[in-house]
């Protein structure tokens, strides 16, 4: 049992009034944060970004016909 104070009142080591405010905000951050990165995401895949990247790598290697794009492609 905690001691208590002259007038009758405990004392508490840590108040803990407010901790479910700021769970409740880092929660909410970090959720607003994953929406934005999947957004951001479904943007670049719709606009075909990785896509035409891919492409424009796959034709320096096969425009060349050099030994090292075959390679490249028997070693990964």
């Amino acid at each position: 049992m905690p001691k208590a104070a002259a007038d009758g009142a405990r004392f508490r080591l840590a108040d803990d009034r407010g901790q479910s405010s700021v769970e409740y905000a880092s929660v909410v951050f970090a959720l607003l944060a994953v929406i934005v990165a999947c957004s951001l995401l479904w943007r670049t895949l719709d606009e075909g970004l990785f896509v035409s990247h891919a492409a424009a790598g796959a034709s320096h290697h096969i425009g060349r016909g050099s030994p090292g794009a075959v390679a490249d492609v028997l070693l990964y």
